[in-house]
This record gives structure tokens, C-alpha cells and sequence, in this order.
């Protein structure tokens, strides 16, 4: 996993609130079991539409990383592809005044950072993209910031061990992992114990 520190990334703002995953992606794109790819199905339904005003449609917005949204974005059903598709398609944050909790876990450990600001700071953000081109948020995950080139800077909250994660680049195999030595040493305690398949089939 790509260790998420100070990043700084061009904003695509998406007005719309209780954007569910069904939404940010499809149920036919859930037979993929690859990450990779995932991207060209982003919203591929709002972005079908004859008269789609999806902002990622917007040459402006098309190489954006950072998405802003409404209230409880991620909502509804649990799969995690929406995520993998988010991450494909190149955003490396999300921000937002709230977010589904289960859609929130799945970014955190699949290295997407999510952002809860307040209401009015998230309408502060959607009121500068109208006046800017390129607007462009800078996040230090470590200082726990986010600030412009224009002086706006705020704070935000984040769960230590997440943050320890996302900072570090660790999945959960890596974390696994990084308890290697400990995990055999209780394993030469505690062996498996031998069992005679062929005996247990006879029986």
C-alpha cells in the first residue's frame, strides 16, 4: 500500500449528498476480483447519461485526486470495489462533512484517506473551485492539516492506528508481517498438531 504523507492534488467537487456505493460503482463491475481497472467504471452510470453534468466529464476535473462530496457519501451497501475503483481511477483522498462507516474503514485500509470537516468548510472548498481553476489542496496526514495557495488552512481528526497505517503504508498482510518473528516464535510454542486425514476419512 502507497504510504499516504504530504500530498498536495488537483480538487473535483461533487455536489451531491448520500452518494451510495451503487452509485460510485455499479453492481456489474463487482465480478472483478483485481483492483486494477476498477476506474473506468466510477460512476458509470451518471457518466453514461446523455446529459451527464458529472464533473469527472469536465476536462478541468478529469485528472483530479482529491474528491470533496456532501453528507454521508459511501452510503449503502458494503462492497468494497468502490473503493478499489476511487483508488484506480487516481483519487487519494476523499472530504466530506460525513461518510458511511463501513465505506470509511475500507478506504483506511486500502490507503484512501477520508476527511471529515465541518459543513461550512466544505461549502468554503465548493465556493473556492467556482472562483479558481486548478484548485488544489495540499493534506500533511502527520500535522493532521489541510491548507490552499490562497491562505485557507483547517484541521482535521484521525483514529492513531489508521493514521499510523496510512503514513506507513500498511495493509493488513503488512501488518501481519511485521509481527513475523513473533508469530513463529508462538508457533514453536504452540505447534499444529498432526492430523491423519486418511484416518479421520476411514473413520
Amino acid at each position: 500500500m502507497q504510504p499516504f504523507r504530504n500530498f498536495t492534488g488537483l480538487v473535483a467537487p461533487l455536489d451531491r449528498p448520500n452518494v451510495d456505493t451503487d452509485q460510485i460503482i455499479p453492481k456489474q463491475f463487482l465480478k472483478a476480483v483485481v483492483r486494477s481497472g476498477l476506474g473506468a467504471g466510477l460512476f458509470y452510470d451518471w457518466r453514461r447519461q446523455p446529459d451527464s453534468h458529472l464533473v469527472l466529464e469536465q476536462p478541468r476535473f478529469r485528472n483530479s485526486t482529491i474528491l470533496v462530496a456532501r453528507a454521508n457519501f459511501g452510503c449503502g451497501s458494503s462492497r468494497e470495489h468502490a473503493v478499489w475503483a476511487l483508488a484506480d481511477y487516481g483519487f487519494r483522498a476523499v472530504i466530506a462533512p460525513s461518510f458511511a462507516d463501513i465505506f470509511r474503514n475500507n478506504c483506511l485500509k486500502n490507503g484512501l484517506l477520508t476527511v471529515i470537516l465541518r459543513p461550512e468548510e466544505v461549502d468554503r472548498i465548493f465556493e473556492t473551485i467556482k472562483q479558481h481553476d486548478a484548485y488544489q489542496l495540499t493534506i500533511d496526514l502527520a500535522a493532521q492539516t489541510i491548507s490552499d495557495e490562497h491562505g485557507w488552512k483547517t484541521t482535521f481528526e484521525i483514529e492513531p492506528f489508521p493514521k499510523k497505517c496510512l503514513l506507513e503504508g500498511l495493509d493488513d498482510i503488512a501488518l501481519t508481517l511485521d509481527h513475523e518473528r513473533e508469530i513463529a516464535a508462538y508457533e514453536k510454542v504452540h505447534p499444529v498438531p498432526y492430523v491423519n486425514s486418511s484416518a479421520i476419512q476411514q473413520s
